[in-house]
């Protein structure tokens, strides 16, 4: 990941240059991650630059902004127009956009009170989030020591800055010890997700993954393999899934806007089938970057093309579940 080739910011409305792109360190959300994000990728096409689900991802930052109080003074399609004059300005044809939205400097107590919303969008080229040959080999898994914290605790379902320092631990910890990635358990010791990834496995040619209930963030990147392999013909069950589960199963991967489609090959020093890429997940890899390349005309209902700023802007929410619940 490289922040070199990031000259243009849109930040509050206007385009500033990188360098300018500054807030006050008396802003609320640098002492408190009063804060949401979302992170989307921007693939080359045959067709020019084109966003993914930007419609279910701004979706979510709006649902996770009222969450926690936040009141974006920006429309949706305002905010579309903004990540595609992001994109144009920097000159990328395929890249990882980060729009964020905060809580100001105004006071610094708990309560925000007054403190202005500042929204920012930025882009930057990154490659797959566990690198590059990851898609391929797989990657290296531990059971982390932290727990992924309960909807009682705050929503998991939304996607907040400060939500995310329980991931940090649990990658730190995953990294030092070896491995490339980590995965969490809830508090009843189930599986959850990876700190960054949500979590699918295969089993007899049957997939698997979990749900909010288990305290997880719900994917866009995850509605779209769900949808894709269901296309293929593939059963996938959404369920509650044990350590034992993982374990056992013939293949697992993780999906994720920046981690895409990546196989897991191992899990604390135990392969997980025969420790390499599995046949399912190889077909829902080439499934995916078939649709996010615009090679599959089923699926170009999920690109917003950069340069087509009049295109109509649907908002497709997610197919099976709502983003955001409090508790049980």
């Amino acid at each position: 990941m490289s922040f070199d080739k990031t000259k243009w910011v849109w930040m509050n409305g206007e385009m500033v240059e990188w360098h300018q792109a500054n807030f006050h360190v008396s802003s609320h959300a640098l002492h408190y991650g009063t804060g949401v994000f979302e992170g989307m990728r921007c693939y080359e096409t045959d067709e020019g630059a084109a966003v993914f689900r930007m419609d279910a991802h701004l979706d979510r930052l709006y649902t996770s902004a009222s969450v926690y109080g936040l009141d974006l003074p920006y429309s949706q399609v305002e905010l579309a127009n903004a990540v595609c004059e992001v994109i144009e300005r920097n000159g990328f044809n395929s890249c990882y956009i980060r729009p964020i939205c905060f809580f100001g400097s105004n006071v610094l107590g708990l309560v925000p009170r007054n403190c202005p919303v500042e929204v920012v969008v930025f882009a930057w080229e990154w490659a797959p989030l566990l690198g590059q040959e990851s898609l391929e080999k797989g990657v290296r898994i531990t059971v982390s020591p932290w727990t992924k914290f309960h909807s009682r605790m705050m929503p998991t379902t939304a996607k907040a800055s400060g939500q995310y320092l329980n991931s940090i631990l649990a990658v730190r910890d995953a990294q030092a010890r070896g491995f490339d990635e980590a995965i969490l358990l809830d508090e009843k010791g189930n599986l959850a997700e990876g700190p960054g990834e949500n979590l699918f496995i295969v089993s007899d040619n049957k997939i698997f993954t979990n749900d909010e209930s288990s305290s997880i963030l719900m994917g866009i990147t995850r509605d779209a393999a769900i949808e894709l392999a269901e296309d293929l013909g593939y059963r996938v069950k959404v369920c509650k899934l044990t350590l034992n589960d993982l374990m056992a199963a013939d293949e697992a991967f993780f999906t994720g806007t920046a981690a895409e489609i990546t196989p897991i090959r191992e899990v604390d020093f135990n392969p997980i089938g025969d420790g390499t890429r599995g046949k399912v997940t190889h077909e829902l890899q080439q499934a995916f970057f078939a649709a996010v390349q615009g090679k599959s005309a089923a699926h170009r209902k999920w690109l917003h093309f950069v340069a087509r700023p009049n295109q109509p802007f649907l908002s497709e929410p997610l197919t099976s579940e709502a983003f955001v619940s409090v508790g049980d």
